[in-house]
């Protein structure tokens, strides 16, 4: 396994020639009261990938959704529909849903909650500052804790109590001051849920999220205390990543029955601090946010290129999978991947929209 922030990238990359996406653009002539109007939509996208060569050869999935209507779908070396795809930190932006969910229920009183309340053990720690961090800071990144991810996670992973590692992690600035990407961060979330449910963040997650989606959420894998991991490794099929997508799109609400509170939704997506390797890259809540072709994106990112990609201002949901045994910045995936969406999805919807 491996986690940890996100990778570096810089620039942009043209796209691979054996790279198409053909938007066909289906006109509606509509008569009412004898003046005729053109009304002008995508109707289609057709994803055209063959046989990529050396340039793109982690990629496994890509979806477009354009209006609640997979419009595009592609699937390489033997990835199905069906297949599940570890989604790696994108499990950090699911785990926020959850929190958002648990709130609204009233299980948890708001973001501004010590996590002390949880782990009263913190208060006997020789750092009085820990004692400080608060629900908020774990979403966002600024817990103020040294982090668990990158060169520090594997020994994190093989410790005996993941929560009590983290926690035992030192301080490196103060609580909802600098970011510090860290997986073991969005695992005492998880740890957080099962206190404040009384269930398993699993079984959370497949009764308030999941199930009202119209799918089963397989499980992942647990910490030695049995705690659902939460910040990595969940698994997904893309066209429920693209479920997934498609309620963040809708503001929470699904075939009219709200799943996730629409203010939470809103708020995940509102910078609070951004990345140290990308300072146009912003984090809100568990979910990240960057301006591709000229529009927004709020979206879930996991190591490899795993990516729920929420255009909300076009009506568009990108969902990307990637293999998980190599960075993405390996041969330039992330660049050609985001080449891709900017100029061959993003700007032609844009374009048909105007």
């Amino acid at each position: 396994m491996r986690t940890g922030h996100p990778p570096r990238a810089r620039g942009r990359a043209r796209l691979v020639p054996w790279i198409a996406v053909r938007v066909v653009v289906a006109a509606l002539l509509v008569v009412s009261a004898g003046r005729v109007s053109l009304r002008a939509q995508v109707s289609s996208a057709a994803l055209d990938i063959g046989h990529p060569p050396a340039e793109l050869p982690q990629l496994r999935s890509l979806l477009v959704s354009w209006r609640g209507e997979i419009v595009a779908e592609h699937y390489a070396r033997g990835v199905r529909a069906t297949s599940l795809a570890n989604i790696k930190s994108a499990s950090k932006s699911l785990i926020a849903l959850l929190i958002g969910i648990a709130i609204e229920r009233g299980q948890i009183r708001d973001v501004r909650v010590p996590i002390v309340t949880w782990f009263p053990e913190l208060r006997r720690d020789p750092d009085p500052r820990k004692a400080a961090i608060t629900l908020e800071d774990l979403l966002t990144m600024r817990a103020g804790l040294a982090s668990t991810s990158g060169r520090n996670y594997g020994a994190w992973v093989q410790s005996r109590d993941w929560v009590r590692a983290a926690l035992a992690r030192p301080m490196v600035s103060d609580p909802g001051t600098d970011m510090e990407y860290s997986t073991g961060s969005s695992h005492l979330l998880s740890a957080i849920l099962t206190k404040a449910t009384g269930v398993s963040t699993w079984q959370y997650a497949q009764t308030t999220l999941a199930r009202p989606l119209g799918f089963p959420l397989a499980r992942w894998l647990q910490d030695p205390q049995g705690i659902y991991f939460g910040g990595n490794e969940m698994q997904l099929t893309p066209r429920q990543m693209v479920t997934i997508g498609e309620m963040y799109r809708q503001r929470g609400v699904v075939n009219g029955r709200p799943v996730v509170p629409a203010a939470w939704i809103d708020t995940t997506c509102v910078p609070r601090t951004r990345s140290v390797f990308d300072t146009d890259r912003e984090y809100g809540y568990g979910w990240w946010r960057q301006t591709l072709a000229g529009e927004t994106a709020c979206f879930a990112w996991g190591y490899g290129g795993q990516y729920i990609m929420v255009f909300r201002d076009l009506d568009l949901v990108v969902v990307a999978t990637s293999s998980t045994a190599v960075s993405e910045e390996r041969r330039g995936h992330r660049r050609q991947l985001f080449a891709l969406i900017e100029e061959r999805i993003v700007a032609p919807i844009r374009a048909r929209m105007r």
